[in-house]
This record gives structure tokens, sequence and C-alpha cells, in this order.
């Protein structure tokens, strides 16, 4: 969640409460016995917010880095707030390809008719990545960055935190790593890991190349770099626990 003068952004929205109502029906079968996930009312992202002290109605933005299940299962939740995709993105799960994108999009999470804004993938340069833009509507410390490979049209979303020591930007890669120690210097990953990575893969010479993009920019100290599902990124930001420090630490106030 992102702070703003005007209103919250969200980067993506997680497993939503419809799903937790009725996860086979929404996620399926399949992704409930194979993930596992948590479904519990109070891990949603409308629960945390709602905690903070927040509405729904105070999410005026969501920036999606694509439109797998689990990243979109939040967004009945939302249903006033303007939803930002690559067009791309969008149009693989409109009018699908090829297997995997027929069996990874879920309808039911954009049943209710979001706002959608669809960005081509155009812009400036951005620590060497290409076609970098900013969101009309949003702050322009809010930057879309091509990522595709795990879907054709997968992003990660830059924020520009302002800070004057350690890192200045935060960059969410969503689903184009999922392993630390895909970043590191020297880089590896659980065979498991490696072999679901390949069987969700839109495109496994753009993922590959963009992992190893990643892996550049992490070694510059300029941009912290996480992604959606490894629990060694998620630890290094979950230290702070009560919902006054939480509210602080999402609070990337822009000007």
């Amino acid at each position: 969640m992102i702070e703003t003068d005007t209103n919250l952004v969200l980067v993506d929205t997680g497993i939503g409460l419809r799903d937790v109502a009725q996860p086979t029906k929404t996620l399926g079968a399949d992704f409930v016995w194979g993930v596992h996930p948590v479904l519990d009312p109070d891990e949603t992202a409308i629960r945390q917010i709602q905690r903070l002290g927040y509405r729904a109605n105070d999410v005026g933005h969501i920036v999606m880095t694509h439109l797998d299940i689990d990243h979109t299962g939040g967004l009945p939740d939302f249903p006033h707030a303007t939803v930002h995709v690559n067009a791309d993105e969008i149009a693989a799960a409109r009018m699908p390809l090829t297997f995997i994108e027929r069996r990874r999009y879920g309808g039911a999470s954009w049943a209710h008719g979001p706002k959608w804004a669809e960005h081509r993938t155009e812009g400036a340069e951005w620590f060497g990545f290409r076609a970098v833009r900013e969101l009309p509507g949003l702050p322009a410390e809010i930057l879309l960055v091509p990522l595709d490979g795990h879907t054709r049209g997968h992003t990660g979303i830059a924020i520009d935190t302002g800070a004057s020591t350690g890192p200045r930007w935060l960059l969410h890669a969503g689903d184009s790593y999922d392993h630390h120690n895909q970043l590191a210097a020297d880089p590896s990953c659980p065979l498991g890991l490696k072999a679901f990575q390949y069987a969700l893969q839109s495109n496994r010479s753009n993922r590959l190349h963009n992992v190893e993009r990643l892996r550049e920019l992490a070694t510059t100290g300029e941009v912290d770099i996480f992604c959606a599902h490894d629990p060694d990124d998620f630890d290094r930001f979950a230290p702070i626990r009560s919902a006054k420090q939480l509210e602080s630490a999402a609070r990337l106030c822009t000007n």
C-alpha cells in the first residue's frame, strides 16, 4: 500500500474476501489443492487496510504486476478503484492464445467490471530498463517497469521513496523471480521452484533476460528489489509489527 497526497494506491491485491468464502469456485480446486493458500479474511488486503483506519473507497488506484488469480482476487473488494494494467497483459486475459494463458486467468476476479486503465509498453529509460512510464492520475514517483516473461504483459512497479540514506527506490518485481538467491552474485534456485517457473512462463528467454537485468540492478545499491512470493523477501520488510508502526512504514508520502 502506498499513501499519496490524495488517496491510497495498492500494488496487486492478493487473495480477496470472495476467495476466502468460496475458494474452489473463484480460485479453482487445483489451485487450492496445489498451493494451499491461507484462507484467512484477516490476511486480505481490505481487512489489513481497515485495521489501519482506512476504508475500501480510500483506495483510488490499483497497479497490477499481472493478472494471475492470486494477484487479482481482491479486486472485487475495491470496486471503485481504477485498475492499471499493461495492455498486453489484459489482452492475454481477454483472449488467451496458449494453454497456460487459458488456465491461469480467473474471470471471477473482474466479473464486477473494474475501471481498467490500460497502458502500452512505452516510455523513458530507468536504470537501463526501457519503456518505463508514469501512470496518468498517479504521482510521478510511481512507475510501471516492463518485465514480461512470466506472463505476456508482466510488469514491475517502481516507487521513488525519496529516501536520503540507503536505497531510494523500491521495486516490486512481481513474479519475475520467486527466490532471493536468483538475484545473488552466484545465482541459484531450488529445483522444484525452477520447474514451477518453467511451467508457468509465457516467454522463457524474456523471463531469464529480465532476471539477469534485475540481478545487475540489485548490485547498484540504489533499488531495493523484492518479489511477490519469497518469504525471505517478505521477512526483510516484516520486523515492524504494531499497527502504528506498520502505518508509518506503508506511508510513502509524495509531494
